[in-house]
């Protein structure tokens, strides 16, 4: 089935047409704007990473493009940067931050008003009238720096934003802002196109044929993005995402999905949207008849959902407390501190990013049978799936077995685990489970919380407006069903096997570079291994991990992304960052924001990814890696006798010019 950007393509030429005097059809003007639209969004998809921590040239190119988008939408409402800032919502975290501002302090643009299902709000806000204080939702994006007892929370707009943005949602957004201008308000209001279901969206494709590693086989050759050439010291190469563990790209199938999905009637988006949430429930194995299944703009605002239903549950006599693990990224962490009345402990985890299964029954036996610390009860054990940093699954299973004994339930921070190995909630006795379409493909700013029926605690006015808000974003939740039947039909133990062959090649390889140390589990033949994803981290002597993740992209064309990861705590654990040195930072950080912290890099892997892609990195970092004075003086003669390189610096401004370029492209209206 072909996708609405190629039938288009070759359409008719309206601004000549408009100049000859001929009459154009509305129809086929909004069909122009429409294509425009979709082939400015394929470009931005074909250098898609996340935006604003990552060092490779996709990160940078998306930054460019996501700011930019502010821009657009300034000058769409005629406000100036200088007074104004632009945040971008979901819907419903629109309405809640209006509430935080004084009436006529802020003005606000809404996808759904120009007729297109992209769940987007914009909100220029003037600066000055930007509430104080912890923002109403919390979690990655919104902290600078987390220390077990206090935060320092970043600047508007990053700190309400919580998590990672529907960043090309708010590109198509911002492109569709700039086509308006061009065709008019209704350009994209009343579109008919061919008629399909939620069936032929969502199940069939030109690869349903295919199954298991050959159908992994031909979604590669369909990466969108696949080939994309990127400067480097030795010339141009082709870019290699090693930053899945941040945002994952997507493959022509799924953007089809949204592209057929973005023009269908309102009855049949509605139809696409049940059809998910049937889908997630069968991958998921969270039957619909036990589980509710909520879309939301991505995992951090569905455990902030969560937090707020613990807030309004009431149980006289009791001082709830939630049990965390120092493995938790901000998400799964700053939300459970802001629920008043509400404790929070946290439970080990050893070198390798394991919990202590007897550690977790101690203490639940001592929280809620022995009645050891007064009224404190353990009401929620919140846990991440999968480490964002170590790669680790913990047992899922067995740990909903104890929690639930202890009358505890239990909370799945499950952004790394879906795309990876089969997530069985119900059989695990996982109470919500929370995860981002874009860590599995599907880059379209949707989310997702199932949560056991009975559990989620809001009037039914307010239950309403969560509904609606999550599933204006039609497009996204298609995009999201396709990528998990894509997924299930390769099958997550033929993933698995994969990812799990490129972890031990890479870290084989890592090895046995000099002044490289890997964090976590470092052998595959640790008899751990088997409970280890495709994420590592490392630091290297005497090189900033920033200064890594650098020459990374800059030698190679290889991102990878570098820091604290939204896991402070653990960060600083593995570093053995102690509580002087913790106050120590702060107050730097305070006195200098633009500072860069100790932290470490790290590699994750995808589905798209190969053993070529590993040598790659193998050979780049041994590039990195301190030489020898002999090697150095070896290498210094081979260039000298005509190896012609460039300077990092070269290629970082050359990279800056890349990102430029994008934007022109993506930004500029081809009909004009």
């Amino acid at each position: 089935m072909k996708s609405i950007v190629e039938t288009r393509s070759g359409s008719l030429d309206v601004p000549k047409l408009k100049q000859a005097g001929k009459p154009v059809c509305k129809d086929i003007e909004k069909a122009e704007a429409f294509a425009d639209l979709e082939r400015g969004v394929h470009a931005a998809l074909e250098t898609y990473s996340n935006v604003h921590r990552g060092s490779g040239h996709n990160s940078l190119a998306s930054t460019h493009l996501y700011e930019k988008a502010r821009e657009i939408v300034l000058e769409y409402l005629g406000l100036s940067k200088d007074n104004y800032v632009v945040i971008f919502c979901a819907p419903r975290r629109a309405e809640l931050l209006k509430a935080q501002l004084r009436p006529g302090s802020y003005q606000c643009v809404s996808s759904q008003d120009i007729g297109l299902s992209l769940g987007v709000r914009a909100l220029a806000v003037e600066k000055k009238a930007l509430p104080k204080g912890a923002p109403f939702q919390t979690g990655g994006g919104t902290a600078r720096l987390v220390s077990p007892d206090w935060v320092i929370w970043a600047k508007a707009p990053d700190k309400f934003e919580a998590g990672t943005p529907a960043i090309i949602n708010i590109i198509a957004f911002a492109k569709a802002l700039r086509l308006i201008q061009h065709f008019g308000k209704d350009a994209f209001q009343g579109v008919t196109t061919e008629k399909l279901t939620a069936t032929e969206i969502l199940s069939h494709d030109e690869l349903e044929k295919y199954s298991g590693q050959e159908l992994l086989a031909q979604l590669r050759q369909r990466l969108i993005g696949r080939g994309m050439r990127v400067p480097t010291m030795e010339g141009a190469r082709p870019f290699i995402n090693l930053d899945n563990g941040a945002s994952t790209p997507t493959f022509t199938p799924i953007w089809d999905a949204v592209c057929q999905t973005w023009e269908q009637s309102r009855q049949t988006q509605q139809e696409i949207i049940q059809e998910v949430k049937s889908i997630c429930a069968r991958v998921l194995g969270a039957p619909l008849t036990a589980y509710d299944v909520i879309f939301t703009a991505n995992t951090t605002d569905a455990i902030n959902l969560v937090a707020e239903s613990l807030r309004n549950e009431s149980e006289p006599g009791i001082e709830p407390v939630v049990l965390n693990t120092l493995l938790e990224h901000n998400s799964n962490e700053l939300p459970w501190r802001m629920i008043p009345g509400f404790s929070l402990i946290r439970l080990s985890v050893d070198a390798e990013g394991f919990v202590d299964i007897n550690e977790l029954e101690t203490l639940l036996r001592a929280y809620n049978q022995e009645g050891q610390h007064g009224e404190k009860r353990i009401k929620l054990v919140a846990m991440s799936g999968a480490s964002n940093v170590l790669g680790v699954f913990n047992n899922l299973a067995e740990i909903g077995r104890i929690a639930h004994r202890y009358g505890a339930r239990l909370l799945v921070d499950a952004a790394q685990l879906v795309a990876h190995r089969k997530a069985m909630v119900e059989e695990c006795g996982i109470d919500y489970l929370a995860f981002s379409a874009h860590k599995v493909y599907a880059p379209f700013g949707s989310g997702v919380l199932l949560a056991r029926k009975g559990l989620l605690h809001f009037s039914s006015a307010e239950l309403e407006l969560i509904q609606s808000s999550g599933e204006e974003n039609a497009g996204g939740i298609a995009a999201l069903g396709k990528a998990l039947v894509l997924l299930q039909r390769i099958g997550l133990d033929v993933i698995q096997a994969e990812e799990q062959a490129l972890t031990a090649r890479a870290l084989r390889g890592l090895a046995g570079i000099p002044g490289l140390r890997i964090y976590g589990i470092k052998e595959p033949d640790s008899p751990r291994f088997a409970q280890k994803g495709g994420v590592i981290v490392f630091g290297m002597k005497d090189i900033a991990p920033n200064r890594v993740a650098k020459e990374l992209a800059g030698r190679g064309g290889i991102g990878v992304r570098s820091g604290c990861h939204c896991a402070h705590l653990l960060i600083k654990r593995l570093l053995n960052v102690g509580p002087r040195l913790e106050r120590f930072q702060g107050m730097i950080l305070t006195l200098f924001p633009q500072l860069s912290l100790p932290g470490v890099v790290r590699v994750s892997l995808g589905i798209e990814n190969s053993a070529e892609d590993i040598d790659t990195l193998i050979q780049v970092l041994g590039k990195i890696a301190p030489q020898p004075r002999a090697e150095v003086d070896r290498r210094s003669a081979a260039t000298a006798e005509g190896t012609q390189t460039l300077s990092l610096k070269d290629v970082q401004l050359q990279m800056e010019d890349f990102a430029k370029v994008a934007g022109e492209r993506i930004y500029g209206i081809d009909s004009i």
